[in-house]
Parts: structure tokens; sequence; C-alpha cells
């Protein structure tokens, strides 16, 4: 029963969040929306447990089709980054701006980059690609993030500043073109730099968010040093270069954790 702690905790913080929107915001949606990602994510980790080796695609599919089918294509929400400065701009917590607050700005604190790993939609399409494992040394380019990140904030400004009419029609098309630009680029360079993260490492907005608040993470993976041998596996299979070796909160690569569980899962001894 201990193995199912961490499942059910994960699904009552979510649960939590759901009645505290449904009744703050006074909108039943919240309640469904946060059950059911809570739900997949339980899910998730159940099967984890029960040791299904597909258990992370799982709810990936889950959560990320839930979100760019459901809430982008049929709701209309922007969920992008430009929806997240939409709504900031407009003074409404609603939609990407609640999103952002429980996914990518506060609950990093909590669970690290667990959403790159288990929520994401450009993530859920690029796992599919053949370089699980990056093929080569990391690039120097991370600083390209930032510029994204930059030029979503200035997108959205600069349609506030000319006081564009139909704004939440453009937002839509933004998500539209967003999604087909972030694909592009992501399977270009996993297929350029044979590795499937090479997006997420190098070009995604999002993770100036996610970064700072994952240096602080309560979930982490820990090393049990009188069971480690050294072997170096665990850092090979790491698709995010993380040296999970290290307990410190300043090793390698640390905020780039996406609790994917591929060290624990290929460790010979058992020691992560």
């Amino acid at each position: 029963m201990k193995k199912h702690i961490l499942p059910l905790g994960l699904l009552l913080v979510f649960e939590a969040v759901a009645v505290t929107l449904w009744l703050t915001k006074d909108n039943l949606f919240y309640l469904f929306n946060f059950s059911y990602i809570g739900l997949s994510i339980s899910l998730g980790m159940f099967l984890y447990i029960r040791r299904y080796r597909h258990a992370r695609r799982v709810v990936q599919l889950l959560v990320g089709l839930y979100m760019l089918v459901y809430l982008g294509l049929i709701c209309n929400e922007n969920m992008q980054i430009e929806g997240f400065w939409y709504y900031l701009f407009t003074g409404v917590f609603e939609a990407a701006t609640i999103h952002y607050a429980v996914a990518k700005i506060f609950g990093p604190l909590l669970f690290g980059r667990g959403w790159c790993g288990y929520a994401c939609w450009t993530a859920m399409v690029l796992d599919f690609l053949p370089w699980k494992v990056p093929q080569k040394p990391r690039k120097g380019f991370g600083w390209v993030r930032y510029v994204t990140f930059a030029a979503s904030l200035i997108f959205v400004a600069a349609l506030f500043l000319a006081k564009a009419g139909n704004i939440e029609r453009i937002m839509f098309w933004a998500f539209i073109g967003g999604n087909i630009a972030y694909y592009g680029v992501g399977i270009a360079l996993a297929f350029i730099l044979k590795d499937n993260r090479a997006f997420c490492k190098y070009i995604c907005p999002v993770t100036v968010f996610l970064k700072p608040m994952s240096y602080f993470s309560l979930l982490r993976i820990r090393c049990d040093e009188s069971k480690c041998v050294s072997c170096g596996k665990c850092k090979r299979v790491c698709p995010m270069d993380v040296d999970v070796t290290d307990n410190s909160r300043k090793r390698r690569n640390g905020t780039e954790c996406i609790l994917c569980m591929e060290c624990v899962r290929n460790c010979p001894k058992d020691a992560l």
C-alpha cells in the first residue's frame, strides 16, 4: 500500500485545486478539468508502480490530447504562452492564467518539470521520434528560449497597443500557428541533433517559468549512494542529461528533470 501513496497524494492535490477553483470561480468546468488531469496522472503513476512499460505515454496522450484538441481546438482556448500573456493583459484570472499558475509557475515547487514529462502536447508528439536518448553532446544555445519567451510577450503586447480588432480570434489562430511552428521546429531539431527533447532544451519559452521553480521541487529523483556502483547507466538513458547521482540541488541540469523515471527503471542496483 505504501507504493500507492504518491499517486493517491497527487490525486488529492489536484482534487483540492479542482474543488477550490470550482467554488471560487463558480464554474463546474474547473472541477471536471482538474479532476480529469489528476485522475490521468494518478493512473499513470499506478501503471508505473505495476511496471507497465508505457505508463508515462498513457498520461501524455490522455492529458496532451485533452488540452490540445478539446481545450485548444474545440473550446478555442489558447493554452500556449501567448494565451497566458493575453489573459494577463486583460486582467482576467481564467483559462491559460490558471493553467500556468498551477502547472508551470507554482506547481513546479511540488513536482518540478513533471509537466514536461507527462502533459505537454508538444513533447507528446516529439517523444514518438526515435532518439529517446540524446546521441550528441548538449549544445550551448539554450539562450534561444529567452528569445522565444520575449517574442511571445512582444507579440501579444503589440496586439493590445495596436488595439487590434477581434483579438480573441487572432489568439485562436496564434494557437494553431504556434503549434505548427513548435512541431515543425521540434521535429527538425530532433532529426538534426538526434535528440527528441532538443526543442525542450533549447527553444521552449515555457521553460523560463519552469526552470527556477523546479530548483526547489519537493518531488525529486534521489540516489542511494550506498547502493550506487557508478556504472553511469542512469546518465546515459536520461533524455534531459541530468546527473541524478548527485543529490544536491546544483546537480548538472538538475532543473530539467522531467520525472520520466527512465533512470530509476534502468538502474541495475535499485539505487534511485
